[in-house]
């Protein structure tokens, strides 16, 4: 009975302070920021050696709540700058009480993430969390488990926290098919995601370089489009990769590129592919017959291409339960396809390669559907200068559309057609940019000294930093009701010149700052811009993500850390 009524008290308290949010910048902060994080007074109270955490049974939270405690009692994190604040007098905090309303929503799309979290200062034995479901739960134990600090560990009391995203989907793209990262890279990238509380892995499995997923019934895939036996994902790894993402709040989207992006294929089934294994740029005027080095695109007039197809989406559906499915569809080359016989052929008979990607999608799309899915198209499939399908072939119910061409002029289009989208803009959320072209024999490197070096080569370029990144709104341009067809956004990885070895510091802590900006936004109370007072708590988490053993990359010197506001520009950050 104690414990209900100091439940009741927090929870009463909380919501009559929950409107007096401030722009303060507390001793203790948490990444993303909540969008409600008030503490009146701030102070902290020992952790007891005996802390336990009491939470409803669950399949998913209960690892995750197991986990959470190891690392709250062993952490001992310590702030680059001690935070001045005095203890309570009060008795260490006993237990964290985890109340959730509904145990059996699944972890999809527009599942409610929402909590509440209340720290006592008044000599309570407990903190409390309030969720709707396991998964804002989740949410919550990474909060709780920011605000404890020290050596002996103690937490900030008098927190009261309401939180809650503003958009639902909020990912990482990787691509693993041009260069391989082992299994437990992808986990490693998955605890990352969790610590920030972004909840999609975008998992790009297959493309023109390589085939690693294992598909039981089609083995000669990865069997003979892997780069080796030890380069491919089994069934059992596919498992255990979606496993421990459901025990992070994490689904993983699997996407097989396709009709493009299938060189791969050829290993196995030569037949169905054009223009694989080719030189991608013939010599003389010839244009290319890929985007980069891979060629290969599914022939869509042979027969045997959709009962190869369909039992790779038959298969692929069968290891990731997750509701979508990427289909992929972007960059198809007209080149590619006009070296195929049976192509000019149908092209002399007054057919066009946009009626060709048509026939493709209608010969996929249903089987897609049919297992209970909504497909997720790059959007070339719609808004490719050269050959693409009919919007009218992919209703919006069930289709949803990737943007990462043209900024928001694209995702502009998108909304207006009526699509669900999701943004992935290159000039913002593209990770591997900035580091050159990886062809070789490029003799845009062969420059007289003083030339002036443009972008160095890189399509996409310059890098984008991670101010670049958090102040990039998605739904720039849009009114109120477009926005609300923008569910969110994907930073993106693509592999030519990135493995496992530089994955955590390509990606960390760049995929933090949108982390941030599609939870709580990238302004403050006032709609001003906080990009500036970001830089000191985006310090700090990046230092607190290195100790928990991900390698994101610097920001800026230590120095910086330990002289808040000293590394600023003179000029107004706010905009």
């Amino acid at each position: 009975m104690r414990e209900e009524k100091t439940f009741s008290f927090f929870l009463l308290l909380f919501f009559i302070l929950i409107s007096q949010t401030t722009a303060t910048n507390y001793p203790i902060n948490v990444w993303p920021k909540p969008t409600t994080f008030h503490w009146p007074n701030p102070k902290s109270i020992f952790l007891s050696a005996n802390f336990t955490i009491s939470h409803p049974y669950h399949r998913y939270l209960t690892p995750a709540v197991d986990r959470y405690r190891h690392l709250i009692l062993s952490e001992h994190h310590r702030p680059i700058i001690t935070p001045a604040i005095n203890l309570t007098s009060s008795i260490p905090l006993q237990s964290l009480i985890i109340s959730v309303s509904d145990v059996t929503s699944p972890l999809a799309h527009g599942v409610n993430e929402s909590y509440s979290l209340s720290t006592p200062s008044d000599g309570s034995a407990s903190a409390y969390i309030i969720a709707e479901t396991v998964w804002g739960a989740m949410r919550g134990l990474e909060t709780f488990s920011q605000l404890v600090y020290g050596n002996p560990t103690r937490v900030a009391a008098g927190v009261y926290i309401h939180d809650l995203p503003i958009f639902t989907h909020r990912g990482v793209m990787l691509d693993t098919s041009r260069n391989f990262y082992g299994v437990d890279h992808l986990l490693r990238l998955i605890k990352a995601m969790s610590m920030n509380k972004l909840n999609v892995f975008h998992w790009h499995i297959t493309d023109s370089h390589s085939f690693p997923l294992v598909t039981p019934s089609e083995p000669k895939l990865a069997g003979k489009g892997a780069y080796s036996n030890e380069m491919m994902y089994s069934p059992a790894d596919v498992q255990k990769i979606v496993q421990y993402g459901m025990e992070h709040g994490v689904r993983v989207l699997p996407e097989i590129d396709m009709p493009a992006h299938t060189g791969s294929w050829a290993a196995a089934y030569p037949e169905i592919v054009t223009c694989a294994n080719m030189f991608w740029w013939p010599a003389g005027s010839s244009p290319a017959l890929a985007a980069e080095p891979g060629t290969g695109q599914l022939n869509p007039l042979i027969p045997k291409t959709y009962g190869v197809v369909k039992n790779v989406i038959q298969d692929t559906i069968a290891m990731f339960p997750d509701s979508l499915f990427h289909g992929g569809a972007d960059e198809i080359n007209s080149d590619c396809w006009n070296t195929d016989p049976s192509v000019q052929k149908f092209v002399a008979s007054n057919g066009t390669l946009s009626q060709l990607l048509e026939k493709f999608i209608n010969n996929t799309l249903p089987e897609i559907l049919s297992l209970n899915r909504t497909v997720v198209y790059w959007e070339d499939v719609i808004l490719s200068g050269n050959v693409k399908v009919n919007p009218s072939l992919l209703p919006p119910q069930n289709v949803i559309m990737q943007t990462w061409n043209n900024g928001p002029n694209n995702t502009k289009q998108l909304v207006t057609s009526g699509y669900r989208v999701i943004v992935s803009s290159a000039d913002y959320y593209y990770l591997d940019c900035g580091h050159g072209s990886f062809v070789g024999n490029d003799s845009r490197y062969d420059q007289p000294p003083g030339t002036d070096q443009g972008n160095g080569g890189s399509w996409c370029g310059p890098f984008k930093t991670w101010e670049t990144i958090y102040n990039y709104d998605i739904t720039y341009g849009l009114t109120d009701e477009e926005a609300q067809l923008v569910i969110g956004g994907e930073v993106a990885l693509w592999s030519e010149q990135a493995d496992s070895t530089v994955m955590d510091s390509r990606i960390w802590p760049r995929a933090s700052a949108m982390a941030e900006t599609l939870w709580s936004g990238n302004r403050d109370e006032t709609g001003m811009k906080r990009y500036a007072e970001a830089t000191d708590r985006l310090n700090e988490w990046r230092y607190r993500m290195v100790s928990r053993g991900i390698g994101a990359e610097p920001i800026q010197p230590l120095w910086c850390l330990k002289n808040p506001g000293m590394c600023n520009t003179v000029h107004s950050f706010t905009s």
